[in-house]
């Protein structure tokens, strides 16, 4: 039986996976780097153990050490989380081979559906949809122009072993088939260590609608459903809901079903995902698999009522699954944001820095995964993502209302963040009517630009402040402080030049 686990991540994820243990009454241990010594995740722990610097090769990405400090607090499990070593064959054997219990699928699933060509030969055997390309590797740009003839454009180059938008390249046109090719492999090269790329047809105005999956070690494996991942920029995602707005009952059920039969095709065990491009005749095809949780996992958690942490840690301990298919249901609607501490209006660049005030949102179907205070400095070593914003309503128009009114209540001071951003998407018509594809971002680019007046999140705060010192100065440093609203008109004619306050 589980009694102590070792969750081999960071941040707020550390924090989730913490939290089911709380509940199901088992200890965690966290692991920290130089860097990390006053996150959240390690104050949140029963028992935390520095595991290196603040490089990621040294500590969350060192098998060795994370392995030496599951034997110091003699753990009984881990947990990889997302990122970092959820992915990692190599660290799921690693476990297995100490005697710690890995909370994730077999090595040889990880390294089958890691694989994209190998993923979509299994696809194809199991009776899933997969877009139309190439089964086998390419050995030169000559190779990849005859495919795309074959295939016809546009077309997708990928790498094998990418995620996340490397190594791939959308092409076009016959004469850049050869410098695309050529660039997507230098890109899998230093992104994944290997350059081997796959074609397959571009899919014109898709929908990124993905099924969580769950399967035990008894040979039981079920879907709890969709969310909708269209909302991305540079193919990461930004905002998800569930269930998608786009597909109707009927094609849900056949694309949940096969989503099933891709897990089976490679009996899976534990939590995944299986990603699909769905294009705008409602046609469906099979993308790839995610063999960890993913970071969206709360919007299925809200709509399903199923904790699928305590879900993966049940199945790690041999239990079978505690709902049967015919047994989930959806429920309602939600929507997550991903809170990130980047500047929208330079490039999206991260921007680390010591958060000065901090106040959250509460209220009915609010829920924020994070792992931030007041004070706490976001370093510059790893992910800018610092919490989620996920919010539950009964419909999906009252899930847009809420979720606009807590990220209007969700201030962060000190760092410049893309919270007014995501209030910017939410009100984009499109969204609001569900009518979005993974071009939402692309076509509403002026939508989506900042209202004169407010360059970042910190400077209104900043003016108001300004405004309170002076006052308090005013009070201070007058004998007779005037009474007849000079002042205040005074600070009305600074707000107006500000752009903070409207005529």
């Amino acid at each position: 039986m589980i009694r102590k686990i070792l969750v081999a991540n960071r941040g707020e994820i550390a924090i989730r996976v913490m939290r089911s243990c709380y509940e199901m009454g088992i200890r965690s241990v966290a692991v920290y780097s130089e860097a990390d010594r006053l996150s959240r995740h390690v104050l949140f722990a029963n028992e935390a153990e520095c595991i290196g610097g603040v490089a990621s090769s040294d500590s969350y990405l060192n098998i060795d050490h994370i392995i030496a400090a599951a034997k110091k607090h003699n753990v009984d499990a881990i947990h990889p989380g997302y990122g970092f070593l959820s992915e990692n064959a190599e660290f799921a054997r690693r476990c297995e081979a100490e005697g710690f219990i890995f909370i994730g699928p077999r090595p040889e699933t990880m390294e089958t559906m890691g694989d994209k060509i190998s993923a979509r030969i299994k696809m194809i055997e199991a009776g899933v949809p997969v877009v139309p390309g190439t089964q086998k590797q390419l050995n030169s740009g000559e190779e990849a122009v005859e495919v795309c003839r074959q295939i016809g454009f546009p077309v997708m180059i990928k790498a094998s072993q990418g995620g996340g938008g490397k190594g791939m390249r959308l092409v076009e046109r016959e004469e850049d088939v050869v410098e695309m090719y050529n660039a997507a492999k230098s890109e899998a090269m230093a992104g994944f260590g290997d350059d081997t790329v796959y074609i397959e047809k571009f899919v014109e105005e898709p929908h990124h609608i993905e099924f969580q999956i769950l399967g035990d070690k008894h040979g039981n494996i079920i879907h709890l459903y969709d969310r909708e991942c269209s909302v991305q920029r540079r193919h990461q995602k930004v905002v998800e809901e569930s269930p998608s707005p786009f597909i109707g009952q009927e094609l849900r059920e056949e694309m949940g079903s096969k989503a099933v039969a891709a897990a089976k095709a490679v009996g899976y065990v534990g939590a995944g995902t299986i990603e699909f491009l769905v294009d705008k005749h409602h046609k469906f095809y099979f993308l790839e698999m995610n063999t960890r949780l993913q970071v969206e996992h709360p919007i299925t958690e809200e709509v399903i009522g199923i904790d699928l942490v305590k879900e993966q840690i049940r199945i790690a301990d041999n239990q079978p699954l505690s709902r049967k298919q015919e047994e989930i249901k959806q429920r309602g609607h939600a929507i997550e944001c991903r809170i990130c501490a980047e500047d929208t209006e330079h490039n999206f660049m991260p921007s680390p820095g010591v958060i000065q005030q901090l106040t959250e949102p509460h209220g009915i179907g609010t829920r924020i995964d994070s792992y931030v205070y007041e004070g706490y400095e976001i370093p510059v070593h790893y992910d800018p993502m610092i919490g989620k914003l996920i919010v539950w309503a009964t419909t999906r128009e009252y899930a847009i209302e809420r979720m606009r009114r807590v990220l209007y209540e969700y201030k962060i001071t000190g760092l410049t963040t893309n919270i007014r951003y995501l209030r910017r998407i939410i009100d984009v018509p499109d969204f609001k009517n569900g009518n979005y594809n993974t071009y939402f971002i692309e076509r509403n680019q002026e939508r989506l630009r900042p209202r004169p007046g407010f360059k970042n999140d910190s400077e209104p705060m900043a003016v108001i402040a300004a405004y309170i010192d002076y006052l308090m100065g005013l009070e201070e440093n007058t004998p007779n402080p005037p009474t007849d609203g000079s002042a205040i008109s005074r600070w009305r004619a600074f707000g107006l030049q500000k752009g903070v306050l409207r005529v």
